[in-house]
């Protein structure tokens, strides 16, 4: 529900802001009707086509054929497995554009990021699109999940297929959330504001703090992992706002300083009926190939 200006507790971004409690969420464009299609960004086309329409980077025109040349394409490598008799596919790809961590209060512009000429990055910032294109590493994620080097500057592991939206915070990096397609399950990663993990925790499970319906904390404890130390909270709640109605939710937040000397928050988010155990996995596949832009991280070990 939205309210006027002033102090609100942002349940996204895990903080006290300012301003209209709803302006930071991030809404995709209207669905296309058969025959039409919204207002284009610049350089994008609506694709009628995708599974609730999206905007794609409109091709470019070929440029004149030289000498001994013909037109130019840009080619990015879209994928690529390791192990014997698997192809490698290609896919043109192009985009402007991409995440910063700037620290200011920033909305996602939908425009695609650059392919980088090692890897492709699809990753976009519109909310509904496909999460970005595996980042290279000599290891291999855990089966059912892929590594992705998110526009925000970070590297991660999500389950396959699962989409990626953004919301603007007033600190730090956007928000970044990866969301099954049933919208069951999510993964959420933002910057901590506080100046350690117990003191973010402290203020969040204090009266002051509004909870979810139905709100009930399992367990707070100290926990050490891919070369990081934190403070991770387990609780069930009746429902959150803004995700589907699936029952209990079942809810693993750890926050802890990376090496880049910031203090993190990924959050893993699924039904209670498996005890939290598929929110857990996610959760420890996420942490362990986390990694910020800046510093260096232990390899992953799984």
């Amino acid at each position: 529900m939205a309210n006027g200006g002033g102090r609100h507790w942002n349940e996204e971004t895990q903080r006290w802001e300012d301003g209209t409690r709803d302006a930071a969420h991030v809404t995709p464009p209207p669905p296309a009707r058969p025959g039409h299609a919204p207002s284009a960004p610049p350089g994008t086309v609506w694709d009628p086509d995708a599974p609730t329409g999206e905007w794609s980077v409109a091709a470019p025109p070929p440029a004149p054929p030289g000498p001994g040349h013909g037109p130019r394409t840009v080619w990015a490598v879209v994928g690529a497995a390791a192990g014997v008799g698997v192809a490698v596919g290609l896919a043109v790809t192009l985009g402007l554009g991409g995440g910063s961590d700037d620290g200011k209060n920033r909305a996602s512009t939908g425009t695609p990021t650059v392919a980088s000429p090692s890897f492709s990055t699809q990753a976009s910032e519109d909310p509904g699109t496909d999460v970005g294109s595996p980042s290279p590493t000599a290891v291999e994620p855990p089966y059912g999940y892929t590594a992705h080097q998110d526009p925000e500057g970070f590297r991660i592991a999500v389950p396959d297929g699962w989409q990626r939206s953004t919301v603007a915070s007033q600190f730090g990096m956007d928000v970044v959330n990866y969301r099954s397609a049933s919208g069951d399950r999510r993964i959420q990663v933002y910057q901590v504001a506080e100046s350690s993990p117990e003191e973010s925790f402290q203020l969040y499970l204090s009266d002051e703090v509004p909870k979810p319906p139905g709100f009930r904390k399992l367990a707070l404890e100290s926990v050490d992992g891919a070369g990081v130390s934190g403070t991770r909270l387990e609780y069930v709640a009746d429902s959150l706002r803004g995700e589907p109605d699936i029952g209990t939710w079942h809810v693993y937040d750890e926050r802890f300083r990376s090496v880049d000397g910031r203090i993190y928050a990924i959050a893993s988010y699924g039904p209670d009926t498996d005890g939290g155990a598929g929110a857990l996995q996610d959760l420890t596949t996420a942490l362990e190939w986390f990694c910020p832009s800046e510093g260096v991280c232990p390899a992953p070990t799984s």
